[in-house]
């Protein structure tokens, strides 16, 4: 059984889902994919793990970096899932590229390289926005590319985070907006 709550950011409202492992979904309200693996039986109670998640996204809205986490459910591809693993290690305040992403996976599975498009997609259907960082995926050029939750967020996100924004660009038109 999953569970659902809502949460009042700076940045809007967002949906939390959980089950009895850990946090399944978190998504502002609207996003691209918004919701996309809630079961459709799903019940709206406070469980405990919610108080724990709403708790980190105080703190990480204060500007803060929380000192704990939040116990996750993947509930994507066995690659995804890999691929969300490793945003889990981008350190607060810093960024990757999906390169960079797609080189650490082709190490660990002894590949010449893996594909940036096909780890970029994984990182757009990540359903754990924010506490599974993929804000801070960047493109190689330094283009802030593809956020679900939009662009704007992206910016700001990185922005409370006191990442070094000077050498990022926001594209001015395509898909990745």
């Amino acid at each position: 059984m999953q569970y659902i709550s809502h949460y009042e950011s700076p940045l809007g409202s967002i949906l939390l889902a959980a089950d009895d492992t850990g946090l399944t979904g978190l998504w502002f309200e609207g996003q691209k994919y918004f919701a996309l693996h809630l079961d459709k039986e799903h019940e709206e109670k406070e469980v405990p793990l919610f108080e724990t998640a709403k708790h980190w996204l105080d703190i990480y809205f204060s500007g803060r970096e929380p000192d704990f986490s939040v116990p996750l459910h993947f509930t994507g591809t066995a690659f995804q899932n890999e691929v969300w693993a490793i945003l889990c290690t981008i350190p607060y305040g810093n960024t990757m590229t999906y390169g960079e992403i797609a080189g650490k996976i082709a190490a660990k599975k002894g590949l010449p390289h893996m594909s940036a498009q096909a780890v970029g997609g994984a990182v757009g259907h990540n359903p754990i926005s924010i506490i599974v960082p993929c804000h801070r995926v960047v493109g190689t050029n330094g283009s802030l590319t593809g956020y679900a939750g939009g662009i704007d967020k992206k910016v700001k996100l990185l922005t409370l985070e006191k990442t070094d924004m000077s050498s990022f660009s926001v594209p001015k038109k395509g898909s990745a907006l």
